[in-house]
């Protein structure tokens, strides 16, 4: 789910239902939490059997804050736990504060969300190398995950690389680059090459670099097309064509001026 045009009810229940996708990933800022939770309801789906993430928003950075958007997130989502709990985004917007304190303080505060049992993992989102190794400083966990972009022209190596050193699990979001690689020439070539639309190729380029994979869609037939992407390989050579494509462009958010 996102927070431009990314709800549709009938989409996550039809995800659930018939294809077999257990992994949600919402969060606050999206404002779909509490429209999840009927959705979730609707599917049958029980609780155990899914994997829900949400996010914190900025507006709730800091230990206390941090500790009541989680239980708020729950209620709305109708869960008494989360799977996987991320900070979502390094600049904290305090005037008072830097980032780097702001960001330690709601690390401390995901800590104990984690020791406690209400978050069985804790993350980051589009956290850079700098932002991760100023919370190895200050704080004792590790996170377990950092949510990142990650498609054909945004492929942070490096900080994949760092990640992985650190046992940090890499996940990508926009994975079609908000469907501009749906459209490179390159990206449509391999498509016909292998029987397969853009879409499911840059899915299975991004598996097969390793990479955990969410991409969105609110129309039924695109979550059934994007979920066939298990049952070919892409030749190392069209992946190493693919890996080449990298530009360093963003169709999101770039973290990297945030200190």
């Amino acid at each position: 789910t996102s927070h431009q045009g990314g709800y549709s009810h009938d989409a996550v229940v039809h995800a659930l239902q018939k294809c077999g996708i257990c992994h949600i990933d919402t969060a606050k800022r999206y404002g779909c939490e509490s429209l999840l939770q009927k959705a979730i309801k609707e599917s049958g789906v029980k609780r155990e059997d899914l994997w829900i993430t949400t996010k914190l928003w900025h507006s709730d950075y800091g230990y206390e804050n941090t500790r009541k958007a989680c239980l708020e997130s729950c209620e709305r989502l109708g869960v008494g736990y989360l799977d996987l709990y991320l900070i979502h985004w390094p600049d904290a917007h305090d005037p008072g504060k830097s980032n780097r304190e702001v960001r330690a303080e709601t690390w401390r505060a995901m800590e104990e969300l984690y020791e406690k049992g209400l978050c069985r993992s804790i993350g980051v989102s589009n956290f850079l190398i700098s932002h991760l190794e100023q919370l190895k400083e200050d704080c004792g966990i590790t996170p377990h995950v950092n949510q990142v972009e990650y498609h054909p022209f945004q492929r942070p190596q490096e900080l994949v690389d760092y990640c992985r050193r650190r046992d940090i699990v890499f996940e990508g979001y926009c994975p079609l680059a908000k469907g501009e690689a749906l459209t490179h020439p390159s990206i449509i070539q391999l498509a016909k090459k292998y029987s397969r639309t853009p879409a499911q190729i840059c899915i299975r380029w991004s598996i097969q670099n390793g990479i955990v994979t969410i991409p969105k869609s609110t129309k039924a037939e695109r979550i059934q097309e994007n979920c066939k992407v298990f049952d070919f390989t892409i030749a190392e050579d069209d992946v190493d064509i693919l890996n080449g494509m990298h530009d360093g462009r963003h169709v999101s958010w770039d973290p990297s001026l945030i200190l």
